[in-house]
């Protein structure tokens, strides 16, 4: 994998993965995973950021997500950002950030 384009990430998945299976014998997962940040911001309160990615796997990281992986679980993902778009049922063209994963480590004891 290359340095130029890598995202790591340590998380909790917000929703039950999905999985879309090809005619061709692919398998794509999709879930969403949050990740926090803590700062005090100035006036010395402690403020909780949460910010949310799209994973997206295909193949062996694809059937790790559908067997090991429910809602709530701590995970780590290495993969790449990657953007796409496409026109929704009125026209109007929608623009989606994912992250490919390409390894996936479980984590805590859920």
């Amino acid at each position: 994998m290359s340095l130029r384009n890598k995202v790591t990430l340590i998380g909790y998945t917000g929703k039950e993965v999905e999985i879309t299976n090809f005619e061709n014998g692919n398998t794509k997962a999709s879930v969403s995973l949050a990740t926090n940040d803590h700062y005090t911001n100035a006036k010395g309160e402690k403020v909780e950021e949460t910010q949310w990615h799209n994973l997206v796997a295909f193949g062996k990281a694809a059937e790790i997500f559908q067997k090991y992986v429910p809602k709530g679980k701590e995970i780590a993902v290495e993969g790449k950002l990657t953007y796409r778009s496409y026109d929704d049922k009125d026209g109007m063209k929608k623009y989606i950030t994912e992250i490919r994963v390409d390894e996936i480590l479980l984590l805590g004891s859920k």
